[in-house]
Formats: C-alpha cells, structure tokens, sequence
C-alpha cells in the first residue's frame, strides 16, 4: 500500500478551508441533507454497517455504541464530543477541527439526528484557544445558514450546538471525567456502571465520541457504507490520520487506510533523519507499549498492533533513533502522569509518583540494583487497579521499556543517561548530525 487517502484531511490546504463556503463547494452538508431524509434507526445502521470504530484510542465500534442508548422516554439525551486531545504524542484532532470545523459540525448534526439528540456538546481541550474560536465562529455560521438551531433546512430537527473549553485537565480526555468537567463539577472519572449511555451528562442517556470518529460519519452517510468498509482490513475498517513526530524527515500528518504498515508510512515520511537508524516507536502515543526496528513491518490496524504486544488506540506514531535515551523518554513520560494523575485512586496517586522518584535515579545514574525490579513492581501493582486508564498509561511504557531495553535501565545503576546519550545528539533541530 503506497497511497493516502486524503478524506478528513483533503480540504487542509484550501484556501480559507475553515469556512462555511468552502466546505460547501465541497460537497459539505450534503450528508446531512440525505440524513435528514433517513429513518435515525436506518442512520445507526449505515454507521454499523460501514465498521466505524471509535477513532479516540479504544477502537469500540461506533454504531454500536450509538445503540447502547435506552428507548426513548421522552426525556433529553445528549451527545458529547471528545475533543480534549492531550495524549503526548498525538495531534490529529486540533489540526482537523482548526483546517475544517465544519466536517465536526455536520458529523455533530447526523449523530444526533440518529440518537435522538437535540442539544449536542464540544468539549475542546482549554490551552488550544484558537480551535475554540474557530469552532465558536463555524456554529454560528452554520446557524446563519439554518443547519443549526430551529427547523434545520425546514425539517423539524432542532439541534443546538454549545462548544465549551475545558480548563487543561489530560484526565479530562477519559468520556467519565470529561462528562463531571462539563456539569462544573471537578473532573475526576466516575465509578461505572452506570455507563454514559445509561446515565451520562446530567444523569441522562449519552454518548460520547472522538472528533475524528463523528467527523468520519458525513462521507458515510453521503458515499454509504460499503464504501468506507471498502477500506481498510477485515476487522479494521475505513481511514485514519495517523499522526508522525520525532526523528523522521517529513513529520505530519499522514491519511491512509488501516492496514497501512509502519515501514510504508515510515518511507512516506522520508524515512529516519539522515544518518541515523530506527531505534524504537510508539503506535498510539505515550499510553502505549512501545515497539521497536523489529516491528517495522508490522500492519497499523487494531489486531495486529495488538498482535504485537501495543496498542493503536490514536495512531501517534512518536518514533526515536539511536540517539534517544529510553530511560531518559520514559521517565519525560511518567512525569506528566504523575502530573496530570487526579489523585482519586491510591494506586495511581501513589504510584506514578514512587515511579517518579525511580525513573529520576536511573537517569541520573544514582539507581539501585532492586530500582529495576522496583519499577516493574510498582507499575504492575498499578496497572489493571487504577480508577481509570491513567494509571495504565503510565504503567505500560515503563514496562515495555524495560522488557525491550532492560540494558539501558541497568546502566542507570552507574551512568547518568545525559552521559550515554548527549542532549545535543539527541535534539532535532540542532547541528549535531
């Protein structure tokens, strides 16, 4: 496979691609023009049919979750969309919503024209305050032109629309944390059941999705289902961006179907900086198990990452070379966990903390022979017990780390990791070849 598909990102290079004109000679909006047509039962079955599954880290099959919302009691339901993108390493949602809202937009509208919704949420992420005006200024475009509000092009629909600006919180990107943030309450996950379609946002049935997952939906709707399942591989279908950062000529984003493998996109991004080589990767931002040269011919779809021992969840591909200190990155890593962690669970709060504490030895070359077992320790006593996937996250990259590097870590018993790997070899816009 040597082609892109440029689908979400096609418009990206248009002159003033963000407007509503724009989108419109496109062929925006017609999507919903057939979905407001569509029986929403019919809606969630194209979106079934079409193997969507949730672009935000999980993989779960979007028309499936749609269908999780109980019958209607008469009551509101909600949709939310997931739009706090804080995982390092991953930047496909900000770049999406900042060259074209309006793909947002309309997926906002189809979904919850399918799920019964008539008040629908866009929770950005608060440092990136350009996206939030952006999607601000798109709304009421697109309300000036009747797609959003009262009797939606004179169909009856009415969907409101309220983009809301979280306040920096990395947990706020997990759907519970997200939902408490959003009612003004401190986010923090929430004890499940009872699952967000049952009792989300103000106790009401709810679902929630990843920019990407519900920007996909207008191309399905408007160019049907089989030819989204058209793409990709059997149990991963359709498109993604995947996202290409660190050592490598050519970082950016990269559209292409799933199935693609690392070495195509590797070479599509010109390869490793010159004079170097391909040290280790991640296939899905930091949370994930890192993989190395060994892995670079491996299928970039949910089973075979999995095969391999990581995870796809935000196609992040961070990818590192032979100058790159792994002590040195996953210690960087842990620290924004430790950070970032809530502090509701012990294992977690605690945890990410003692493995702080560890990590920074070892960098410095003032660990102990029993930090390395130490470390596993505490991560293995983290993950699987944290409230959330946070503790997770932290705890996955130290272990892969060790199990791939364990070498390096033995080294922080006696040498600092600035010694065996300089700072200047290392950055990538310095003079160091």
């Amino acid at each position: 496979m040597t082609t892109l598909t440029p689908i979400l990102s096609d418009l990206w290079d248009t002159p003033r691609s963000w407007t509503l004109s724009a989108y419109e000679d496109a062929k925006g909006y017609q999507g919903l023009r057939t979905a407001l047509k569509t029986d929403p039962g019919d809606l969630v079955t194209m979106v079934k049919d079409s193997g969507l599954r949730g672009r935000g880290g999980a993989g779960f099959p979007t028309g499936l979750k749609w269908s999780f919302l109980p019958p209607s009691d008469g009551g509101p339901r909600y949709l939310v969309v997931n739009a706090d993108e804080s995982e390092p390493g991953t930047c496909k949602d900000i770049p999406l919503m900042l060259a074209n809202p309006h793909v947002l937009l309309e997926g906002v509208i189809i979904t919850s024209l399918a799920i019964g919704c008539h008040h629908a949420f866009i929770y950005v992420r608060g440092e990136v305050v350009h996206v939030y005006r952006r999607l601000i200024a798109a709304v009421a475009e697109a309300r000036a032109a009747g797609l959003v509000g009262t009797d939606i092009l004179g169909s009856g629909f009415d969907l409101e629309i309220t983009v809301h600006a979280g306040a920096g919180a990395y947990i706020c990107g997990e759907e519970t944390a997200l939902l408490d943030s959003l009612e003004g309450r401190r986010g923090q996950p929430r004890l499940k059941p009872p699952f967000p379609a049952v009792a989300g946002l103000y106790a009401r049935p709810t679902v929630v999705n990843n920019v990407e997952s519900i920007a996909s939906v207008p191309q399905i709707v408007r160019n049907g289902p089989e030819w989204f399942a058209g793409m990709g591989t059997e149990r991963s279908k359709g498109h993604g961006l995947f996202s290409l950062s660190g050592h490598v000529a050519k970082p950016g984003q990269y559209e292409a179907p799933l199935g693609i493998t690392f070495r195509e996109l590797l070479d599509m991004a010109g390869g490793i900086r010159d004079g170097h080589r391909l040290k280790f990767w991640t296939p899905g931002g930091s949370s994930t198990p890192i993989l190395t040269d060994e892995h670079i011919d491996v299928v970039l779809d949910y089973e075979a990452v999995g095969a391999a021992g990581s995870m796809l969840a935000t196609r992040a591909l961070q990818v590192f070379d032979e100058t790159t200190s792994v002590v040195r990155c996953v210690s960087r890593w842990n620290d924004f966990y430790q950070h970032e962690s809530c502090g509701k669970c012990t294992p977690c709060r605690e945890g990410t903390y003692w493995m702080k504490e560890i990590l920074h030895r070892l960098e410095a070359g003032q660990g102990s022979e029993s930090d390395i077992d130490l470390l596993l320790d505490v991560a293995g006593n983290i993950e699987g017990r944290s409230f959330c996937a946070l503790g997770d996250a932290a705890a996955t990259p130290v272990k892969s780390g060790i199990a791939h590097f364990r070498e390096e870590f033995e080294q922080g018993v006696h040498t600092p990791a600035w010694e065996l790997f300089p700072y200047e070899a290392n950055t990538v816009f310095g003079v160091a070849s």
